[in-house]
């Protein structure tokens, strides 16, 4: 049986709904308002209760966290994050050992390696170099569980998304469907970065298969969609599923780099106009995984949950 937290997110959900089709029994522990069989755990942190959670299960998908926001307001974000992603993770990991558990599968974040690429995508040989208060705590989650796998026998596995995409999305792509959906000229038509995406149906196929696959124990996995984009290719596919032409003004990428952060903005402009990539060429070939669905396929599912919901919401 597999556990998995965070099972009532975004990812979380869709994992679930993946392994009911697949036959695949699993618990699905959430923080609070468990229905049906999900079991509620609480809060996550050092002092969690996994007991009741983890009871029959020989796997652990953890998925739970305190996620990564731009402008966290926490007096001291790096003990937030670590409190959750880091201690939290490690009490579940702990228990986890002692209820008999032989494999636990950890959802990272491409932020262990850093915030862009330029000569090279990042690969999982690379050192880490987080940036931030969130993916220091997930760097540190990783090191403390390979050092428990080590000294315990724990099958450890880690998955380090990019940004994740699908129907339901929040936050910044969800943010530029409404643009697009809106006919806003865009001044993007000159940004010729690359960024890696992965879509939702991608990450929980190769969550799967991290959870049984014999090479995965001890393994560091990154993943996305094999189709690295441009923001301004982004907003075309975007356009294309909404059966409209995209918008785009091409304005030089340093004025806009320029202009974002004269207004405070730059941790947005590097996201919008700087590359983040990664190599899955290790995933696939370890791993004899492939994707399961395209970039355009998968943005059309995206957006037709958008424009479905929107309409429902009117």
């Amino acid at each position: 049986m597999v556990l998995v937290t965070g099972a009532s997110g975004f990812v979380g959900t869709a994992l679930c709904r993946a392994l009911s089709e697949k036959g695949r029994a699993h618990t699905a522990a959430v923080r609070t308002g468990a229905v049906g069989a999900q079991v509620s755990v609480g809060d996550i942190g050092p002092a969690t209760d996994w007991r009741a959670a983890l009871a029959g299960c020989s796997v652990v998908v953890h998925l739970a966290a305190r996620v990564h926001v731009m402008s966290d307001r926490d007096a001291d974000p790096l003990r937030a994050y670590r409190e959750v992603n880091l201690e939290g993770t490690m009490n579940l990991a702990r228990q986890a050992v002692r209820a008999g558990v032989k494999r636990f599968v950890f959802v990272s974040s491409v932020k262990v390696n850093g915030e862009a690429t330029a000569a090279a995508p990042f690969s999982a040989l690379d050192e880490p170099g987080p940036c931030d208060p969130y993916g220091q705590s997930k760097m540190e989650a990783e090191r403390a569980l390979l050092a428990l796998a080590r000294e315990t026998g724990l099958e450890v596995v880690i998955v380090r998304p990019p940004l994740v995409y699908g129907p339901g999305v929040k936050a910044n792509f969800l943010s530029l469907m409404r643009l697009v959906r809106r006919g806003l000229p865009l001044p993007l038509g000159s940004v010729r970065n690359r960024r890696s995406m992965v879509a939702l149906d991608n990450l929980v196929d190769l969550l799967i298969v991290c959870c049984t696959h014999p090479r995965a124990a001890g393994g560091i996995f990154m993943v996305s969609d094999g189709n690295d984009v441009s923001v301004a290719e982004l907003v075309g596919m975007i356009a294309k599923a909404m059966g409209r032409r995209p918008r785009l003004i091409p304005l030089p990428v340093a004025l806009l780099d320029a202009g974002a952060r004269m207004l405070g903005k730059g941790a947005v402009a590097e996201r919008v106009l700087g590359s983040l990539q990664v190599d899955i060429a290790s995933t696939q070939v370890t791993l004899e995984w492939t994707p399961v669905i395209g970039t355009q396929a998968a943005i059309d599912q995206t957006v037709s949950n958008f424009l479905m919901a929107d309409a429902q919401n009117k």
